[in-house]
């Protein structure tokens, strides 16, 4: 038994697992949205741009969060208004805006030469430096994700479905869009330290991916998700001590683990549907 609650021992471990529990329910909620509007690739795209926000805060000294957080709400809002305002396709405008902002913190890495000790830590992640000032940022973005999404949630429901549909209701798409990338860019921000840029896209798309193999109900869509980042989050943290590799690359392989499985169900239950509706024919 001790062996089992050996990591528990050190604060270090409590701190990363409780933000790895909340970041995986944040990553897998958000990743319902994205997963239904079609935009996967915009968690790739988007923690990219906000890694280099996190160097260029780093450089000039900034507080990280706020400096990555308005970069990252900078370049969401970019992408939104490339879109809405022009002809270029939205994974164009991600490719070209991420990509520049990546670009960014890498020339700012060749010229300073200050940031290379953490150039791994933001790239795969560092459970070593999440401190209970983390937690608790991690903590008071979930709590206002949650907030959001409860009083928003017909809204973001309308424009998720259907953008046309919404505006003709009556619903401010162009605001929802905006509040929804304000919600992404925080959670990505606070993800990084636990997951690392490389890895964050993963955790948003694969739980919502997953629960969308076990449903077809937006509600339990939601549930689903959720439990199963936060529950993965929790296992893959646990593992990552006993193994010894990245927390983000643990987490990300427990949740690709389980999308394996769901996805042999799926498959066996299709055939097995097709069968029976073979026999009766």
């Amino acid at each position: 038994m001790d062996f089992l609650l050996q990591p528990f021992q050190f604060e270090f471990f409590r701190n990363g697992t409780l933000a790895a529990v909340l970041i995986g329910g944040l990553c897998g909620l958000i990743g319902v949205y994205i997963v239904l509007r079609g935009m996967s690739y915009i968690g790739h795209g988007l923690s990219h741009a906000i890694f280099g926000g996190a160097v260029v805060s780093f450089v000039m000294a900034w507080n990280f969060y706020i400096g990555a957080g308005i970069w990252g709400f900078v370049a969401a809002l970019l992408i939104n208004q490339t879109v809405r305002r022009t002809k270029i396709s939205a994974d164009a405008a991600i490719g070209v805006i991420t990509t520049a902002s990546f670009a960014i913190g890498i020339a700012l890495i060749s010229r300073y030469r200050r940031f290379t000790r953490s150039f791994d830590a933001a790239l795969f992640g560092n459970v070593l430096g999440v401190s209970q000032q983390d937690v608790l940022v991690v903590a008071g973005v979930t709590l206002m994700v949650g907030v959001l999404l409860f009083f928003c949630y017909k809204q973001l429901l309308f424009t998720t479905f259907d953008s046309n549909v919404a505006q003709v209701y009556g619903i401010q798409t162009e605001w929802v869009d905006t509040l929804f990338a304000l919600i992404l860019a925080a959670t990505l921000i606070v993800s990084m330290q636990i997951l690392g840029v490389t890895l964050i896209a993963a955790a948003l798309v694969v739980p919502a991916i997953t629960a969308r193999l076990l449903t077809d109900s937006f509600n339990r869509m939601i549930l689903i998700s959720t439990l199963l980042g936060a529950v993965t989050g929790f296992i893959g943290m646990y593992l990552s001590y006993y193994v010894d590799v990245a927390s983000g690359a643990s987490i990300v392989l427990v949740q690709a683990t389980i999308f394996g499985i769901a996805l042999t169900v799926s498959s066996l239950r299709h055939r097995s549907a097709q069968r029976l509706l073979h026999t009766h024919i």
